[in-house]
């Protein structure tokens, strides 16, 4: 088959369904080699071009060698890290790895692949196919689905019995009770929470009027402290130790679609809301939250092309671009 340049590149073989199930270690392995392969062949060619010899033997300027060094560096940056994984954990205890995660593990050349432009994508099928090795280029990446994902029976026992699915990283202490609740908020508490946080400089959490405009005003909107391992309270940050809660906001918008978002809240903000759902509901909700993997910068991005103030009431100033996915 040609590779992305026109010229012969790595077989791209074909495999009927039965087959992909005892050939995902295989690729996996096969991809971290690749990965392997790509970094030193970047990092042979960054040394020749950075040489005394590439200034005399060839007619080309330092600005054309520089160039040739960024693209060799784009392409290869995130390589040592393929080859050689360190094992995969999830960044909140008891939360299910997302669609992309999943596919990433089973193969981890997928983000470099298919991020890469044809230009890029050529000059890797060449080193693989000079080295002499089979490689299977990944299948695109899933789109992160809408909707949670199903619950597992682990978790709807956990919602039974009203287990609290946030918990601490190993090593640190457990968020305290009135962390550990879901409040039911409408559209102005929720955008208040978002302008607390962007005036305070906590770090999490940008909404402001594309936020507002882009709420379902009528709707119950929900917020729940999760924090990640590593905006647990405690941990070091450029402000000294955390002292707000990272939040999960489960958001309703305009079309209907639910997302979710992430915001920063005092612990003393958040224990003034009120709370008024049922302990199963609330349980039921964080797990819903949690397994939401489109969130409002992707919400945003799809919303854009059909963006107009007489639908959305939204009046773009500065930036017409949706909060950051955080």
């Amino acid at each position: 088959m040609a590779d992305a340049s026109g010229g012969s590149g790595v077989e791209l073989v074909s495999h009927g369904p039965g087959e992909w199930g005892g050939l995902r270690g295989h690729e996996a392995r096969r991809d971290r080699e690749v990965a392997a392969l790509l970094a030193a062949r970047a990092f042979l060619e960054i040394r020749y071009l950075a040489g005394d010899a590439r200034r005399v033997s060839e007619d080309r300027s330092p600005e054309d060698d520089l160039e040739r060094i960024r693209f060799l560096a784009d392409v290869c940056h995130n390589m040592p890290g393929i080859a050689q994984p360190r094992p995969w954990r999830p960044s909140r205890r008891g939360a299910p790895g997302s669609s992309v995660q999943q596919a990433m593990a089973k193969r981890p050349m997928g983000w470099a692949w298919h991020t890469a432009g044809p230009e890029k994508r050529a000059w890797m099928l060449r080193h693989i196919e000079n080295a002499g090795l089979q490689w299977t280029p990944p299948p695109p990446l899933p789109a992160r689905r809408k909707g949670p994902s199903p619950m597992t029976l682990r978790q709807r026992a956990g919602v039974l019995l009203g287990r609290w699915p946030v918990r601490p990283p190993a090593g640190h202490l457990s968020l305290p009770p009135e962390a550990h609740v879901l409040k039911a908020l409408d559209s102005d508490a929720i955008c208040a929470l978002y302008e607390e946080a962007g005036r305070l400089r906590l770090g999490l959490g940008k909404g402001g009027p594309w936020l507002r405009a882009h709420l379902d005003a009528d709707s119950v909107h929900y917020l729940v402290p999760d924090p990640a391992s590593y905006y647990w309270p405690g941990m070091p940050s450029t402000r000294g130790e955390i002292d707000w809660w990272q939040c999960t906001a489960l958001l309703r918008m305009c079309d209907g679609e639910q997302v979710s978002g992430m915001v920063a809240v005092l612990p003393e903000t958040f224990a003034a809301l009120p709370s008024t759902l049922p302990r199963r509901k609330q349980v039921r909700l964080v797990h819903h939250a949690r397994t939401t993997e489109r969130d409002t910068y992707l919400w945003g991005r799809d919303h854009k092309a059909e963006c107009d103030p007489q639908l959305c009431g939204f009046v773009p100033e500065t930036t017409g671009d949706p909060p950051p996915d955080d």
